[in-house]
C-alpha cells in the first residue's frame, strides 16, 4: 500500500493550522510541520477521490503544493532518516531498534513503525503517551483506538493495563502492531484487531485512547460512550485547539463530562468520563 505525502510551504505556524484544520476533512491520516513546510500524509488511492476537492482548496489559499508519492519499498529508509528518539518528560522513551536503550528507571517503547502512523513525534501522539502515563491504567482494560503502530496500547500495558485491545482498519498497521506488541512483549495483554469502530460493539472498556481526527471522533462518539464502563475515561487528540468545544459538546451529547484538556503546538486533547 503506497503513500502519497502532500508538501505545503506555509508562511507561518498560523498558516499551518489553519491549512490543516481544512485538510482534516479530506481523508489525510497524519499532520506534521518541518522547515516552514505541512506535510499531509494520505493513502494513494484515496487522494484520487479527493484531489480535486483538495487542489480546489489550495487554489483558494493561493497555496501550491507539491504531491510526492512513498511507496511501500521505500517508507522505511524515509522514516528511519527522521526518527530520533522521543522523550516524554523523562518518564517514557519511544525509540527505534537501532537507538540506544533508555536510562534505567525510564519506560521504553521500541517500535518499527513501517507503513503505520505513531511513532510519537507528531504532537497528538505525545499528548496521549503522557496522558496514558498520568491515567492510571493498572489493572484496567482499554482500547486503543486507530491504533496504528500501537503505541498507545503498549504504554497502557508497560503501565500495567490488564488488557487492551488496538483496533485499525488498515492492514500493514494491524500487521505492524502485532510486530511491535511482541517486540514489547506484551503480546499477552494487546489484541490488535483489524477493523472499524464496528469491532468494539458489545464490548466494555474501563478506558479508551483515540487519537485520529475530529470527523472520526465526532462520528464514532456514540460507540465510544455506549462502550465505556461506568467511572470510564475517554482520552481523544488528533484535533486542533479551536476543535475543542465541538468534541467537547459530542462528548455531552452521550452523557460524558470534560475532566480535563492539554494543549502542544496548536494540536489539542481532550479527557472525557463516564459519570
Amino acid at each position: 500500500m503506497d503513500y502519497t505525502v502532500l508538501n505545503v510551504p506555509c508562511a507561518d505556524d498560523g498558516q499551518a493550522e489553519i491549512l490543516t484544520a481544512e485538510l482534516a476533512d479530506f481523508p489525510f491520516e497524519s499532520f506534521e510541520t518541518e522547515g516552514g513546510v505541512l506535510k499531509a500524509y494520505i493513502r494513494r488511492e484515496a487522494l484520487a477521490d479527493c484531489k480535486d476537492g483538495v487542489d480546489a482548496l489550495l487554489a483558494r489559499y493561493g497555496t501550491p503544493g507539491r504531491y510526492v508519492v512513498i511507496e511501500t519499498q521505500n517508507w522505511n529508509a524515509l522514516w528511519e532518516s527522521n526518527f530520533p528518539p522521543v522523550d516524554v518528560e523523562g518518564r517514557l522513551r519511544i525509540r527505534a531498534p537501532f537507538h540506544e536503550p533508555a536510562p534505567a528507571g525510564e519506560t521504553e517503547v521500541v517500535l518499527m513503525p513501517k507503513m503505520s502512523f505513531g511513532t510519537g513525534h507528531h504532537a497528538t501522539t505525545w499528548l496521549m503517551a503522557r496522558a496514558v502515563l498520568d491515567l492510571g491504567v493498572a489493572g484496567r482494560t482499554g482500547l486503543d483506538m486507530g491504533s496504528g503502530t500501537g503505541v498507545l496500547a503498549i504504554v497502557a500495558a508497560k503501565c500495567g493495563a490488564a488488557h487492551v485491545d488496538a483496533v485499525d482498519i488498515d492492514d500493514w498497521a494491524d500487521a505492524n502492531c502485532r510486530e511491535n506488541v511482541a517486540a514489547n512483549g506484551v503480546a499477552d495483554r494487546v489484541s490488535p484487531m483489524l477493523g472499524d469502530v464496528r469491532r468494539i460493539a458489545g464490548r466494555r472498556y474501563d478506558f479508551i485512547l483515540a487519537n485520529i481526527n475530529r470527523n472520526i471522533l465526532a462520528a464514532d462518539m456514540p460507540a465510544y460512550a455506549a462502550a465505556l464502563a461506568a467511572g470510564g475515561d475517554l482520552v481523544m487528540s488528533g484535533f486542533l485547539e479551536a476543535d475543542l468545544p465541538a468534541i467537547a459538546g459530542a462528548a455531552a451529547r452521550e452523557g460524558l463530562t470534560l475532566a480535563g484538556s492539554a494543549s502542544r503546538d496548536g494540536w489539542m486533547l481532550a479527557h472525557v468520563r463516564r459519570p
